[in-house]
Order: structure tokens, then C-alpha cells, then sequence
């Protein structure tokens, strides 16, 4: 069993939801990154979502756009991100997932890519551009490596293909709460808790299912875990978080915030 899915296997036995946070490798520099998991960890924060930055990240809002961007700038790298990776892994055990996309793995190698990533601590991946159809010798590779494979849906996925996802998923899996890339959302529309609804059918408790995409605030969080969701997955509004902070305070700041998502995860139903 995973990190990841021993983290659910907890959760469920203390009626409890998962807050899935996610922060950008290198943003706003190595020291940064590492003050802002200090914080999330405090902050109750379930699991990690580390970004791996990419010049052309298309299912990405301007906010993690931009901190992709400036890690990059500041020389990030697939070597620098083991080297974070491993100083994360000396001061917690918190399960990790990379998200990135699939060209810095065809580019790398997916054997060489994935065997040096679980070296350094991960316990799963996030491809937003990895076609379930395309996916067989990636899903291969990961198996072999012990890593659990993070698929996406949308809200206008189809039942058949929903299965089809689930089936390749382990970990969770990721439903997108809204059409187009991520970013701080005011409000959801009804397909969105349609989407949470159906999606939970059809995988019928086998995997949890985690909503991303626009989750901001303590509210919205409720909001979602009310209508159904496993699992919360917040990263844009803490990227805007991080930019607005002085880096000396970003642990706290961090911190405080997680705690109120953290917060807002626990719901009992009447």
C-alpha cells in the first residue's frame, strides 16, 4: 500500500476528508518551497501536490502560470526538484505527488524519470496531457516503480470513459470541478456537483475522488465535501498567497491557511 493510500485508509477510518494542497518546485526559490511545505504539513494538510514547472503548461491558470515561469527563471530544474524532494523527505513522510507533463518524461526516459523520482520520495504522478489511450508504457513504468498514476475527468467526460480512468487510477482519482484551466473560482455551477455525483457512482467506493480546479476559500471547501467529494485539492490560492508574502512569514502564513481548508474538510452529515 501507498502513502497515498494508506492517507485515505486513515481518513476513512476517522470519517475524515483529505485537503490536497498544491505548491510549485522552486517558487518563489528552494527556501521558499521548503517554508511553504513546513507550512502545509503544520497546517494539516493531507497530501502534497509538488508542481514540476514546463514551458507550455496548457491545463494551467495565469497564477501557477506565472510561478512556473519564475521558478524557471530562477534555474529550476528535474535535478533540483530530486535535490527539494529530498530535503522534504528528511523532515516528513507527508505522501508526495509530482504533477507535471509528459514531454520531461518522453524527453528523460519514463524508466530513468520515474526510478529517480520514488528514489527521492514520490508516491505518485499527475500528467494533465497523458490520454488514458496513450498511456500504456507510462502505466507500465509506474507500476514497476511502486507509484501511484493520478488520472483527470471533467465534467463532461462519459460514464464508459469515467471507468476507463478510474480503472488505470490509483491513488485517487482527479475530477476537474470546471471546463478550462485552473484558477481561483467565485462560485461553481450545478454541473459541477453533477460531475461529483456521477463520477462517485460509477467508481462506486473503490477510489476516492478529489476536486480540483478553482477551490479557494474555507466556504467552497465545505461546499464541495458536502455534495460528495473525497478529497479537496487547493493550489492556486495558495501561489497568490505565497506571491503577496514576505518570504520570512510564508511558513505561517501557509500554515494558517491550511489550517482553516483543514477545517473546513470536516463535515458530519445530520
Amino acid at each position: 500500500m501507498s502513502r497515498i493510500q494508506d492517507k485515505f485508509r486513515k481518513l476513512r477510518a476517522n470519517k475524515q476528508k483529505a485537503l490536497i494542497s498544491y505548491i510549485v518546485a522552486g517558487y518563489p526559490n528552494e527556501q521558499g518551497t521548503i517554508s511553504s511545505v513546513r507550512g502545509l504539513v503544520k497546517g494539516g494538510t493531507d497530501i502534497i501536490e509538488l508542481g514540476l514547472p514546463f514551458s507550455d503548461p496548457l491545463a494551467d491558470g495565469p497564477v501557477i502560470q506565472n510561478a512556473s515561469f519564475e521558478a524557471l527563471k530562477k534555474g529550476m530544474s528535474f535535478n533540483k526538484f530530486i535535490k527539494i524532494v529530498r530535503r522534504i523527505r528528511k523532515e516528513t513522510d507527508i505522501p508526495l505527488v509530482l504533477m507535471t507533463y509528459s514531454n520531461l518524461l518522453y524527453h528523460r526516459g519514463y524508466n530513468k524519470f520515474l526510478s529517480a523520482i520514488k528514489d527521492a520520495g514520490i508516491d505518485g504522478l499527475i500528467l494533465p496531457d497523458m490520454a488514458i489511450d496513450e498511456a500504456k508504457e507510462f502505466l507500465l513504468e509506474a507500476r514497476k516503480n511502486n507509484l501511484d498514476t493520478i488520472f483527470l475527468i471533467s465534467p463532461n467526460t462519459l460514464p464508459e470513459r469515467i471507468k476507463k480512468i478510474a480503472d488505470a487510477s490509483s491513488g485517487f482519482l482527479y475530477l476537474v470541478s470546471v471546463f478550462g484551466t485552473t484558477g481561483v473560482q467565485r462560485k461553481f455551477e450545478d454541473y459541477t456537483l453533477h460531475a461529483i455525483k456521477a463520477a462517485k457512482n460509477i467508481v462506486s467506493g473503490k477510489i476516492p475522488l478529489a476536486v480540483g480546479f478553482g477551490v479557494s476559500s474555507p466556504e467552497q471547501v465545505k461546499f464541495i465535501i458536502q455534495n460528495g467529494a473525497d478529497a479537496i485539492i487547493v493550489g492556486s490560492a495558495f501561489l497568490r498567497l505565497i506571491e503577496k508574502t514576505p518570504q520570512p512569514k510564508i511558513e505561517e502564513k501557509i500554515r494558517s491557511f491550511a489550517s482553516d481548508l483543514k477545517k473546513a474538510t470536516i463535515y458530519n452529515k445530520k
